[in-house]
């Protein structure tokens, strides 16, 4: 316990930062993530060829080696001076939106086929189709997929700690450095990842049982 409370300011920033970044990159991911899937169903072949393209290579990228990619690699030919705050969050959205898009389009294809031909035959355009028709009635396939995405996206963030970015994990590395007891400083860690995922799963829960009763 002396642990926590002996560093409970550094604690609660490292919290928090993990908090803010689980949350911005989320929320970016979750656009970019539809705008993609709205390009890989589109009937327009160049989007859908960059829709694929951008989920063939986030999904199937290590997350610490696009890490590494834009903190070392990409400098070296665009450096834009961003903050490690910003870097992170940009390799979390991209990443994370792959996954995003891809559940989106799995909900996307539930929708029976009849409902996009009866919007086009009024005149709708695609996107008028997409976003007005059919995403309305694929959210509730799409939540409890979104809920492990997100979940997976905070553990995710831990590896951002170790590019000088201020949240949860990084603390760790802060006290190990000082010789206090590796176990518990790990274990208050984990716990404090434990409120934030537990807190994104009843979120979600809530969100079903909301579009459940809508329904």
């Amino acid at each position: 316990m002396n642990v926590l409370l002996d560093h409970l300011s550094e604690f609660r920033e490292g919290f928090l930062g993990t908090i803010g970044l689980t949350l911005a990159s989320g929320l970016l991911a979750m656009l970019l993530g539809t705008i993609l899937a709205g390009f890989r169903v589109s009937p327009v072949p160049p989007l859908r060829y960059f829709g694929t393209a951008w989920v063939t290579l986030f999904r199937n990228t290590p997350l610490t080696l696009l890490f590494l990619v834009i903190w070392f690699a990409v400098p070296q030919v665009l450096d834009f001076g961003f903050s490690p705050w910003i870097k992170a969050l940009i390799v979390l959205s991209c990443y994370t939106s792959s996954f995003v898009c891809e559940a989106v389009r799995s909900g996307i294809s539930t929708v029976p086929l009849g409902q996009a031909e009866a919007a086009r035959s009024i005149g709708m355009s695609f996107f008028q189709t997409l976003g007005l028709v059919i995403l309305p009635q694929a959210v509730r396939t799409v939540l409890p997929p979104l809920s492990s995405i997100f979940i997976a996206l905070t553990k995710n963030s831990a590896i951002a700690g170790a590019f000088s970015v201020t949240e949860l994990f990084g603390w760790q590395k802060l006290l190990s450095d000082q010789g206090y007891p590796i176990a518990w400083v790990f274990l208050w860690v984990a716990l404090g990842y434990l409120v934030i995922t537990f807190a994104i799963s009843i979120l979600f829960r809530v969100l079903e049982r909301t579009m459940e009763v809508a329904r």
